[in-house]
């Protein structure tokens, strides 16, 4: 089958980019209006960028009446009216429910911490709040919000940040910083309602060294 994506409406090609686009990591995105409310929302289109500065990007899309969903709107830098900070918690299997429910449509300035039974803890480098037990925070602050279609729903935003500071559970590391999968017990995205967990994995090498390697 061979496909236009002007020729589809806009639910179309959502359901052809959420089903084919996987497995999707989830960045649960805390942040803080400019007043202070707090706000929680999980989002599957989140990747990192670069280590050196080390930095990810987050793309949340306009709400249905093309406005900024309410992560954008306090993740914005403070020249757009936001707070210009944000911080993503990594989603275990044992939050999975609560980021799942933290979805929820709210109006804007109630608290998803609240309706979805997570506990908040202050960050350490940023005026933000994150989760109390996630395996691991980044503090992030926005460096540019690039938007593909402004004021219409469904477009999308890039919030490309800098993180300035991690929290990560001791539990996950070793001495070289490098992180234990089975502990970390991620989970992500498929199309529709399906999630993922990552415990069923296989090493596979770079390069010439892939090639060499039995079955």
């Amino acid at each position: 089958m061979q496909l236009s994506p002007d020729a589809l409406a806009p639910v179309e090609r959502y359901k052809l980019l959420i089903g084919l686009v996987v497995p999707r990591p989830i960045a649960w995105v805390s942040s803080s209006s400019r007043d202070g409310r707090p706000n929680l929302a999980p989002y599957s289109f989140f990747a990192g960028v670069g280590s050196n500065p080390l930095t990810v990007v987050y793309c949340p899309a306009n709400n249905s009446s093309g406005g900024d969903k309410d992560s954008l709107a306090n993740s914005k830098p403070v020249a757009e009216g936001g707070t210009g900070v944000f911080a993503i918690n990594g989603v275990p299997e044992r939050h999975a429910r609560a980021a799942a429910a933290s979805a929820e449509d709210l109006a804007y300035g109630e608290s998803e911490f609240d309706f979805a039974g997570v506990e908040s803890a202050p960050c350490a480098k940023i005026a933000c709040v994150r989760v109390a037990d996630a395996p691991w925070t980044f503090e992030c602050e926005t460096l540019q919000v690039v938007r593909t279609n402004p004021g219409v729903p469904g477009g999308g935003n890039l919030v490309v940040a800098r993180v300035v500071h991690v929290h990560v559970d001791d539990a996950l590391l070793d001495a070289k910083l490098r992180i234990d999968a089975d502990r970390l017990d991620a989970v992500g995205r498929m199309g529709g309602f399906s999630w993922v967990r990552t415990k069923d994995r296989f090493e596979q090498p770079p390069g010439r060294a892939a090639l060499a390697r039995p079955g």
